[in-house]
C-alpha cells in the first residue's frame, strides 16, 4: 500500500478540514504531519461547525486511527481543549487518537518568545499567529526542546525548568515583562500535561509504517500551505514546517516510495493572512467583496484574510515541488457573485520580462500580475451535485485550469457542507 497525502497549494486556508473529512471513508488511518496549534481546519455537516487544530479531521469518523505525527509542535494546553471541545460528541478518543512521543512540545514560554520576536521586528514583521510556532521549531533544531514522550519522563519538569531559564534570558535581552501571566500559564500548561497523560504516546513512525505493511489505507493530512514552506515559500513570509509532500516523509517517518497519491487543495481564488507577497491582491471593492462572501476570517485568529484572483505561475510551482497527482479546488461558489473573472496567467517584472515562474525575490522585488478574463457563471451552484449540473461557464473556467496545469480537478466544493461537493473523473487530453 502507498501513503496519499493531502496537503494545500496555496497561503493556507484552502479548505483541506473539510476535504479530509470527505475522503476519510477511504482510509484507515488519518495522520497529520506537521505544523501545529496555528493551522485551523473547519469542518461544517449535520449543522454543525467544528475548527480543529492539531487533531486530524478524521477524528468524527469513529472507525480511523488518528495520528498526530513526530513533525508537529504541540500546545498541550490547546490539545486538552481541543478534546474537551469534542467531548459532546462521544468520539472513543482514547482509543482512535494517537500522539507521536517525538511531537515537540510548545510550553508556555515559546508564546512569549513569539511575542518578543515579533514585537521586535516593528514594521518588518513577518504576521505570526503568535501561537509559539516558531519559537519551539527553533529549539527542536537547537536540539534543546521537549517532545511529548519527556512529558511522561520522571524528570519532567526538572527539563522543563533547564528550557524556560534559558527562555528567561532571550525575554530579559528583549525587555519583556513575562512575571504578570507566566504563572497563570504555566498552572494551566501542568494541568493540560497531567491530563493528556491518559491517551495514546505512541513510536507513530512504528504505527504508520506498520498499518501500509498490513494493506491499511493511510492518508497524510497537511497544514498551513506549500507557499508557507520554509524552504519554498515566500521566505521569510513562511512557517517553520515543511509544508510539502516531503514534510510528509520527514513528519511520519515515512520513505518517499511509499508515497501514492498527492492531492492538491487550491481555492478558487486566493487568499492570504499576515505578512509578505500576494501578486494577485485586491485592495479594493472586489476584494472586500470576495472576503465577504467566502467568509475569510482565520478560523485560528479570526483575523480578516487578504483575497485576489487565482494565481497559476505560484500554482503551477506547487504542484510542481509537490509531484501532485490530483488537484481538489474549493470555495467555487464564493465566485458566484461576479460577473466576470480574472486568472492571474503570468507575472511580468519590473525589468519589462514575462515569465510564468515563481519568483526566488518576489519578496523584495514587484510581479505585476498578467490576466486572463473569462465570463462568470453568475448563478447558484447550490445542489449540484454531478459535473454535468454545473454552468457553462464554471466548465470552461475548470477546463481551461486543467490545460493549463496539465492536471485533473477531481473534486470541486460548492460550498461549506460536507455534501456539498462534486467529484469527477476528468481527463486530461
Amino acid at each position: 500500500m502507498k501513503v496519499d497525502v493531502l496537503l494545500g497549494l496555496q497561503w493556507g486556508d484552502e479548505g483541506k478540514g473539510k476535504i479530509v473529512d470527505v475522503l476519510a471513508p477511504q482510509y484507515q488511518v488519518v495522520a497529520r504531519f506537521q505544523g501545529g496549534p496555528n493551522a485551523g481546519h473547519t469542518l461544517e455537516f449535520d449543522g454543525f461547525k467544528h475548527v480543529l487544530h492539531q487533531i486530524p479531521s478524521g477524528i468524527f469518523r469513529p472507525e480511523i486511527k488518528n495520528i498526530i505525527g513526530n513533525g508537529l509542535v504541540l500546545d498541550p494546553i490547546v490539545l486538552k481543549k481541543e478534546i474537551d471541545g469534542l467531548a459532546k460528541y462521544n468520539l472513543p478518543l482514547k482509543q482512535n487518537l494517537f500522539i507521536s512521543k517525538k511531537a515537540s512540545v510548545i510550553v508556555p514560554t515559546h508564546r512569549l518568545l513569539d511575542a518578543a520576536y515579533e514585537k521586535s521586528k516593528g514594521d518588518s514583521k513577518i504576521g505570526s499567529t503568535l501561537r509559539g510556532i516558531g519559537p519551539a521549531y527553533q529549539d527542536k533544531v537547537a536540539r534543546q526542546g521537549l517532545r511529548m514522550g519527556d512529558l511522561v519522563s520522571p524528570d519532567f519538569k526538572e527539563q522543563y525548568n533547564r528550557l524556560v531559564d534559558q527562555h528567561k534570558v532571550i525575554l530579559d535581552f528583549y525587555n519583556y515583562d513575562y512575571s504578570s501571566t507566566l504563572a497563570d500559564a504555566e498552572a494551566t500548561f501542568f494541568e493540560a500535561t497531567e491530563f493528556l497523560k491518559d491517551y495514546n504516546f505512541v513510536d507513530s513512525e512504528y504505527l504508520v509504517n506498520e498499518a501500509i505493511d498490513a494493506g491499511q489505507t493511510v492518508l497524510a493530512e497537511g497544514a498551513q500551505g506549500s507557499l508557507l514552506d520554509i524552504d519554498f515559500g515566500s521566505y521569510p513570509f513562511v512557517t517553520s514546517s515543511n509544508t510539502t509532500t516531503a514534510g510528509a516523509c520527514t513528519g511520519l517517518g515515512l520513505s518517499p516510495r511509499r508515497i501514492g497519491e498527492v492531492f492538491g487543495i487550491f481555492k478558487a481564488y486566493c487568499t492570504r493572512v499576515g505578512s509578505g507577497p500576494f501578486p494577485t491582491e485586491l485592495l479594493n471593492e472586489v476584494g472586500e467583496r470576495m472576503r465577504q462572501e467566502g467568509r475569510e476570517f482565520g478560523s485560528t485568529t479570526g483575523r480578516p484574510r487578504r483575497c485576489g484572483w487565482l494565481d497559476l505561475p505560484a500554482l503551477k510551482y506547487a504542484i510542481m515541488i509537490n509531484g501532485v497527482t490530483q488537484l481538489v479546488m474549493m470555495k467555487v461558489d464564493v465566485l458566484n457573485i461576479f460577473e466576470e473573472i480574472n486568472i492571474c496567467t503570468h507575472y511580468q517584472l519590473a525589468d519589462g520580462t514575462l515569465t510564468d515562474r515563481f519568483p526566488y525575490d518576489l519578496c523584495t522585488n514587484e510581479a505585476t500580475p498578467v490576466y486572463k478574463t473569462m465570463k462568470g457563471w453568475a448563478q447558484s451552484l447550490e445542489n449540484l451535485h454531478t459535473y454535468d449540473e454545473v454552468p457553462a461557464e464554471l466548465a470552461a473556467y475548470i477546463e481551461f485550469l486543467e490545460a493549463e496545469l496539465n492536471l485533473p480537478i477531481s473534486f470541486i466544493s460548492t460550498g461549506p457542507d460536507r455534501e456539498a461537493i462534486i467529484h469527477r473523473e476528468a481527463q486530461i487530453a
